[in-house]
């Protein structure tokens, strides 16, 4: 749905103003792609999984049990945001629309019982 003459006016007023108040963090909101966002998330993921080896490591060695579970447990933690962070970048975390990727409609699947009194009438019909 389009803006109205007077909402488009504002939305640029309220610009403008933005840009005269702070231009520097305007320019970078402006020009910055939510992927690259999504990248360093995946790369601080991976720094935070690769830590979380190192005190699994650690805690393995000096036989301490709850540093080698909170080395796995940070770990698991940075699996799953690196693994978020990858859906959100390549676009998998959101819903397809209504019409996207649904197969054909097709009639919803019958008893066994009502096929075969399906077939039953049609040979009715054909005499």
């Amino acid at each position: 749905m389009p803006l109205s003459e007077h909402e488009q006016r504002l939305l640029d007023q309220i610009e403008q103003a933005l840009y005269a108040e702070d231009p520097k963090w305007a320019h970078s909101v402006r020009i910055s792609d939510p992927r690259n966002h999504y990248k360093r998330r995946l790369i601080k993921a991976a720094i935070g999984f690769a830590f979380g080896v190192v005190l699994l490591m650690v805690g393995v060695v000096a036989q301490q049990i709850p540093l080698g579970v909170a080395g796995f447990v940070v770990m698991l933690a940075a699996s799953l945001w690196g693994l978020s962070s990858w859906k959100r970048m390549n676009g998998f975390a959101y819903p397809p629309s209504p019409d996207e990727g649904r197969p054909p409609m097709r009639r919803p699947k019958q008893t066994f019982m009502e096929r075969m009194e399906e077939r039953w009438r049609r040979r009715q019909e054909e005499r």
